[in-house]
């Protein structure tokens, strides 16, 4: 079937609002289609080789940050204070699984969200509901609760801040392998993490050392200074979407030049879905987001769309049940893939299932065990089935937040409210984050 960039328009769309000033929506699109590219066609390619690698089984995929970023809490502390927990759970798990970690965040463009219910109400007055700072504003107000088409400027105009920084983070030295000692000790409260983690790097400084006396690499090696992280959010805006589709001038081939790696929602994820028909034209990797409602069958046949070659690495599914459901789905996922010889990463989301409320104060919150007991039972299924976990996918932040239940802080239901500053879903904070990279290299050994 031919493809355009536009061709979405045809099909159903979900969760892409109804604005009603269509003239400065088109003015608005026409501005970010002559804007540059956020991101370039070779970082996506170099993408692609590392993810068709964690598909054939040679590699692990960490992916994680925001549930939804906002323009308010946009400045250069909360991204380097995300980055470097991320740096740190690389090498966390590089040292645990032995095998090369590609880190993707959900940065840089993680706007949009979609919620269950389209409106909701306050003190009886129902108003649109919050959709992400892209489409409208979090302050419960009739006239900021509208879509405007003009935050999809801002949105990009703080993408690619986000991109430039987090640039030169990588580039000046700061992720230099020899001070990874230095890295965000800050957040290592707990002794025993604290202790195990200078063993981990001192084991690793005594192995540069040891090659560098060898001569097997030099003094200034730059794979040793510099790191690549990748970008991704949801593909659900789509005029956004749309707007940063370009054809690259060395291939000929059609990317979405607005992220390295987009996905498919678990709520968009439908055979006749806009959003399916969108990602099925463009070039970069695509994550198909798999909850307990997906049907083996139907997942085959989304496979068939949007990966028709069988493409190593073009296709991760992120699946997430809930600590209870993962068992049972799960299994039934991995079966047809496997009887239908399709090409596919698993990456586990332990975050979106495993969401509760508060029993005392109704907080929106997720329970660290849960979390944890996610993860473990996918890994346990993965080997029972003969086939390899390769990511895990995680709502996160470098900041001190209380937002998810236990680890190592112990936060408690009371704890909630003392820093609890997400747009959206709870999210782990950094001790959690790191505790949760220890947990995946101990369960990865034990089940290899």
């Amino acid at each position: 079937m031919e493809w355009e960039k536009n061709s979405w328009r045809n099909y159903k769309t979900k969760y892409v609002p109804d604005y009603s000033n269509t003239t400065e929506l088109n003015r608005v699109e026409n501005v970010l289609k002559q804007s540059s590219s956020l991101v370039f066609a070779n970082e996506i390619r170099s993408l692609d080789k590392k993810l068709a690698d964690i598909s054939a089984g040679n590699g692990f995929l960490l992916h994680g940050g925001d549930c939804a970023e906002s323009f308010s809490e946009f400045n250069a502390d909360n991204i380097e204070s995300t980055f470097k927990v991320v740096l740190q759970m690389a090498i966390i798990l590089t040292a645990g699984i032995k095998v090369p970690i590609t880190k993707i965040g959900r940065i840089a463009g993680q706007f949009a969200k979609p919620r269950t219910n389209s409106t909701e109400i306050i003190d009886g007055l129902e108003l649109p509901s919050y959709r992400g700072d892209i489409i409208n504003d979090i302050t419960f107000d009739e006239k900021l609760r509208q879509p405007d088409p003009n935050r999809m400027l801002k949105a990009y105009s703080q993408s690619a801040s986000t991109i430039a920084l987090l640039k030169s983070f990588s580039d000046r030295g700061y992720t230099d392998l020899k001070h990874l000692q230095s890295w965000n000790m800050e957040f290592i409260k707990n002794r025993k993490q604290e202790e195990r983690y200078h063993h981990l790097t001192n084991q690793i400084k005594d192995s540069l050392k040891f090659m560098e006396t060898l001569g097997l690499i030099s003094n200034d090696a730059p794979h040793l200074k510099k790191v690549e992280y990748f970008i991704s959010h949801e593909a659900l805006l789509l005029p956004y979407e749309e707007a940063l589709t370009r054809i690259d001038s060395e291939n000929g081939k059609i990317y979405n030049t607005g992220a390295h790696f987009v996905w498919i929602g678990d709520r968009t994820r439908f055979l006749d879905s806009a959003h399916v028909e969108y990602c099925r034209g463009i070039n970069n990797p695509i994550g198909i987001k798999c909850g307990p409602t997906l049907d083996p069958e139907e997942l085959i046949k989304l496979i068939d769309i949007l990966n028709p070659n069988n493409n190593l690495g073009r296709i991760t599914l992120i699946t997430r049940f809930g600590n209870d459901k993962i068992e049972t789905y799960l299994p039934k996922l991995i079966r047809a893939i496997k009887n239908e010889g399709r090409s596919v990463i698993w990456s586990c989301d332990p975050m979106h299932g495993n969401t509760i409320k508060g029993a005392e104060n109704g907080i929106k919150t997720r329970p660290f065990e849960r979390i944890l007991d996610e993860v473990k039972k996918n890994f346990s299924i993965h080997t029972s089935e003969g086939t390899k976990a390769g990511g895990i996918h995680l709502e996160m932040t470098g900041q001190n937040v209380t937002e998810c239940t236990g680890g190592i802080d112990e936060i408690s239901e009371e704890d909630l409210s003392n820093r609890y500053r997400t747009h959206c879903d709870p999210r782990l904070n950094a001790n959690q984050a790191i505790e949760m990279a220890f947990l995946i290299t101990d369960k990865f050994r034990n089940s290899n």
